[in-house]
């Protein structure tokens, strides 16, 4: 495997090693590392590090919400000019491709089912290319970019002794 897939699997998994700490994993200088971080930043590779909150056991109220969208395509441009029109608002997550009975799904992060609703309502689907959408909200994460986030079950049953 590539040093440079080795230094991304890593930071993939823990975007917090220090540069020193992946070069003593990966066999390598810290200079070489730093280097190839630079250049992979560069290239966009590395788009940015990221952290994982679970904002559940914080005081923020938030709405998390995954729109279904199907669209008309551009002539020339395909879904290229309708999901990048789509992911400039600032309330957008994330907008995805997708095959299936949908063509875009947009992800969203908003203060409450309002906030959603009049989004999708007065900026979304007003949009010329928007045929329909179909909104739904998350309720509970379990696990999210490979982290359980939630606690172990542990055995609740009562003890009985004889």
């Amino acid at each position: 495997m590539s040093l440079r897939m080795q230094i991304l699997e890593a930071i993939d998994q823990n975007a917090r090693f220090a540069t020193k700490d992946l070069a003593i994993m990966l066999g390598q200088d810290e200079e070489t590392i730093l280097n190839e971080l630079a250049k992979m930043e560069e290239e966009k590779i590395i788009c940015g590090y990221t952290t994982l909150i679970d904002w559940d056991k914080t005081e923020l109220s938030q709405v998390i919400a995954m729109i279904e969208v199907k669209v008309t395509p551009q002539r020339g441009q395909g879904f290229d000019k309708i999901a990048e029109r789509i992911y400039q608002f600032e309330e957008v997550d994330a907008v995805f491709l997708m095959s299936g009975s949908f063509d875009l799904t947009v992800m969203l992060k908003g203060k409450s089912l309002k906030s959603v609703s009049q989004f999708v309502s007065e900026k979304l689907s007003p949009l010329e290319s928007v045929l329909s959408t179909s909104t739904h909200f998350v309720l509970k994460k379990y696990k999210e970019h490979g982290v359980t986030l939630v606690k172990d079950n542990e055995d609740e049953r009562m003890l009985i002794t004889p």
